[in-house]
């Protein structure tokens, strides 16, 4: 009986220790909470110089024109103007805003899935099927991402033209069925952290490799795939090259270039339906981002796990 509790008492401690425990770590803390106010209010002056142009944007929104940069540096309007949302949702020639946003979310949603869909299977092949010369194509693709895009356009115009494809949705999305090399490297990163054995006990009960690849690896790779997702959707949503280039016509602008007509120097900028429908357009941006933010940090962590 001694014996133990004199184990259990050098165990748990005697009031007096447990008393001088505390007090230790109570003092810790209290000299770390001058450098923890510190960093909190250094993070909070930094977040808050990031989003102030999204705060101006939104309150410049709802002031009337006039007061918009005669009074840049105030945040607090005059008077409601809720109808700069009503001129600007008109939009242009007979196309409401509308018509616009649902250009954007077609271009976005299908260039998506192909981009994304298409990345898989090629990281996949990549990372799981053996053949010959897989170390050659695989370097043929990361040498793609080196490639300025401003290089390409002429090409792909002239090949579009002949194709018959000017003026149509098929220019902005059709490319993307064929894999992104940023896409196809996250997602061969992220296959690459998985135990090939999962594989082999596939193979051993009659899958295929298209069966392993849907049924095995495309469940266990959702934050990766989710990650793509995100990235191809703000990549697709804020583009500005491609539609000029291919979309002639007004009733097949998407968002962004829409933006742009409100600016025209002829005539007085609507700057209130300008700023309005901007503040619109980041909507969908801020929903997606808050939705899958967590897979964003996870698919990217974990894809540099194992090279």
């Amino acid at each position: 009986m001694p014996t133990e509790a004199s184990s259990t008492s050098g165990t748990t401690g005697s009031p007096a220790e447990t008393r001088i425990i505390r007090s230790s770590a109570a003092s810790r803390s209290k000299s770390k909470l001058p450098g923890q106010l510190l960093y909190h209010l250094i993070v909070g002056l930094l977040a808050l110089g990031m989003i102030y142009p999204i705060v101006w944007m939104a309150v410049s929104s709802l002031k009337p024109s006039g007061e918009i940069f005669s009074t840049a540096y105030s945040l607090i309007p005059s008077r409601l103007e809720f109808a700069n949302y009503v001129s600007g949702w008109k939009g242009f020639a007979g196309n409401s805003f509308a018509t616009f946003f649902r250009n954007s979310f077609i271009i976005v949603i299908f260039a998506t899935i192909g981009s994304v869909f298409s990345s898989a299977l090629v990281a996949y092949g990549l990372a799981r099927i053996p053949f010959k010369g897989r170390n050659f194509w695989f370097g043929r693709v990361m040498m793609t991402m080196m490639l300025p895009s401003d290089v390409t356009i002429i090409p792909q115009y002239v090949m579009f033209a002949k194709l018959g494809w000017l003026s149509s949705f098929k220019p902005v999305i059709v490319p993307h069925y064929f894999g992104l090399p940023f896409f196809i490297f996250l997602m061969m990163q992220f296959i690459r952290t998985l135990p090939p054995e999962l594989d082999e006990a596939a193979k051993m009960d009659g899958c295929s490799k298209y069966s392993i690849f849907f049924r095995i690896l495309v469940p266990l790779i959702v934050p990766a795939l989710v990650t793509a997702t995100i990235f191809s959707f703000y990549w697709r949503w804020d583009d500005f090259i491609s539609p000029p280039l291919y979309l002639n016509k007004p009733a097949l602008y998407p968002v962004s270039l829409a933006l742009k007509l409100f600016l025209d120097g002829d005539s007085l900028n609507n700057w209130g339906g300008m700023f309005a429908m901007s503040t619109l357009s980041l909507l969908p941006v801020i929903v997606v981002f808050f939705i899958f933010q967590k897979y964003i940090v996870e698919g990217i962590s974990t894809s540099g796990l194992k090279g």
